[in-house]
């Protein structure tokens, strides 16, 4: 019978432990079905940016307040029903007697109960979407209320249950709401990753204008907001980044702990910038500004601490990234301002080309010959190149410069700048062509056609000009007739044909250069200028004339 007793035992224990490996094997797989899930959630995300953040903004709106009214609602109705006196917390004595108790776990804590706060920063990245006054009502009547609705029904409800910690948010929904309010928060987290990738074009943009990041392909997707645009690479890379995280990861703790330390980072530099801002711009009075350092800035830097405490548990990731991030524009940023100076002090004036033009032994080429380049004053150094080596010019001859401005649209009237240099025998003009950022580039045909015309009413009057300038002003109105029905210089090369010439530079190291200069240059700038969009792509030039120049600088 003690026997058969054991046996028994023995069965039990057997059928629990193969019960709680079933347990696992279920939880095992559930999890990596909502890692999966979550990988189409974010592979959805990120196709639909294409779509614009206006269109995409207007959908989540509804949302987004949705989400907040539930927050608030939920939140005032666990306050009442549990326990209302949890407002004595907000007494800043607990705080302290919470430090002295704790002491060391304490201070590790902060790290976790920052994330409380996360997510706020994502309308002050995205601040080429929102005005300031938006964000502030935003802030002061919708989600600082509603937040503290909620931390304070939350509070209430683990005073009467405080063996639910770990799930305290969907625990304290009401039964009838949890499936509702599921649908919602999942839908609010697609919108605030959607904001921080807004606001991640935009930062990719202002550092393509300083020179400090790679060229990209830029679409701007609204007419009335110039921050509101959209990056292809950056939007297919991101999205592979987030994919491999959440791969990796597998949980939201280290994803925690990696956006905690970027979250306090963010706010620790915003601190700091705002001192100098202080200093050098405000002229604030140095009693406010140690006041500020003090106060603020010593809290930061206690949570800064605290997060840094879980560097090794996901937190190095954000650290990696910027890490990353910051050579790659390091690199790109050192190798572009070396190459503008040497362009700016190498380039060529009106009065060399007209030495080269008349020392050198050419050949006249009939046509209209555009050559681009990025410098709008003075000839680049890659033209002297081009002679010394092809001694042919074409009869006209138009340096074109393409510039993008920071505003919605450039007049028709406006957008063609020209300028005529003196150069004997030859035809030589100076163009400027501006775009707003929502102006659309024609067909490659149209660009060229337009730019002619705009070149012939240039060259005309300039003619006109320069007649009244000699006191036969009474008969220009005559001799224009005879102009339109006759060709001037520019019409007569616009029959012979066009060529669209292309300065394309390539940058090494100088004889001589150190170890870190010539990987840097040769190898890092190089991979980066080879794997990512070329001149032509981002400046649309017509392919079927375009001729490309090449030259080498040594920096």
């Amino acid at each position: 019978m003690i026997t058969n007793q054991f046996h028994h035992s023995d069965f039990l224990i057997v059928n629990f432990k193969h019960a709680l490996k079933s347990r696992t094997t279920q939880n095992h797989f559930l999890a990596e079905r909502i890692v999966w899930i979550s990988v189409g959630i974010l592979v959805c995300l990120f196709m639909v940016q294409r779509l614009g953040t206006d269109k995409v903004g207007y959908s989540f709106a509804p949302v987004i307040c949705i989400w907040f009214a539930f927050n608030a609602g939920i939140g005032v109705y666990n306050f009442i029903k549990y326990d209302p006196t949890v407002l004595k917390a907000l007494n800043p004595k607990y705080i302290v007697d919470y430090f002295q108790r704790n002491k060391k776990d304490a201070w590790i804590s902060l790290g976790g109960t920052v994330l409380s706060i996360t997510g706020t920063e994502a309308l002050f990245a995205d601040v080429g979407h929102f005005s300031v006054r938006s964000v502030q009502l935003s802030m002061s009547a919708v989600t600082y209320p509603a937040l503290i609705c909620a931390y304070v029904g939350q509070t209430a409800f683990l005073r009467k249950h405080s063996d639910l910690v770990a799930d305290t948010f969907y625990k304290s929904i009401p039964g009838g709401l949890y499936w509702p309010m599921f649908v919602v928060a999942v839908l609010a987290s697609s919108i605030a990753s959607q904001a921080m990738i807004s606001g991640t074009f935009s930062i990719i943009q202002q550092s393509l204008s300083l020179g400090c990041f790679p060229r990209v392909k830029v679409v701007h997707i609204s007419d009335k907001y110039e921050g509101q645009v959209y990056v292809p690479e950056v939007n297919y890379l991101l999205m592979l980044a987030c994919i491999g995280v959440t791969l990796a990861f597998k949980n939201t703790t280290k994803v925690g702990n990696a956006y905690g330390i970027a979250v306090v980072f963010v706010m620790t530099l915003t601190s700091s910038f705002l001192v100098l801002i202080m200093v050098m711009l405000w002229k604030t009075h140095n009693l406010l500004i140690i006041t500020y350092i003090l106060v603020i800035g010593s809290v930061e830097f206690m949570y800064l601490s605290s997060v840094l405490y879980k560097f090794d548990q996901g937190g190095y990731l954000p650290l990696t990234f910027a890490a990353i991030l910051m050579t790659i524009m390091y690199v790109w940023n050192s190798v572009f301002r070396k190459r503008y100076f040497y362009e700016l002090n190498n380039k060529i004036s009106s009065e060399k080309l007209n030495e080269m033009v008349n020392t050198t032994n050419f050949r006249r080429i009939p046509g209209v010959a555009f050559f681009y380049s990025e410098l709008v004053q003075g000839i680049p150094p890659i033209f002297k190149h081009y002679i010394e080596h092809v001694p042919a010019l074409h009869t006209v001859l138009v340096f074109v410069t393409i510039k993008s401005l920071p505003m919605s649209k450039v007049p028709a009237d406006e957008r063609f700048l020209f300028r005529q240099l003196e150069v004997k025998e030859i035809d030589v003009f100076r163009c400027v062509v501006r775009y707003g950022y929502t102006d659309v580039h024609t067909e490659q045909e149209s660009f060229e056609k337009i730019l002619l015309e705009r070149l012939k009413e240039f060259e005309r009057d300039q003619r006109k000009l320069s007649k009244v300038k000699n006191g036969v002003g009474e008969r220009v109105e005559e001799e224009e007739d005879d102009d339109e029905n006759g060709f001037g210089g520019v019409v007569e090369a616009w029959k012979d044909g066009v060529v669209h010439l292309m300065g394309e530079t390539e940058v090494i190291a100088q004889k001589g250069a150190g170890m870190g200069k010539r990987i840097m240059i040769n190898y890092a700038h190089n991979f980066l200028k080879k794997n990512l969009r070329q001149t032509e792509e981002v400046f649309d030039i017509p392919h079927k004339h375009m001729l490309k120049v090449g030259m080498i600088y040594e920096l």
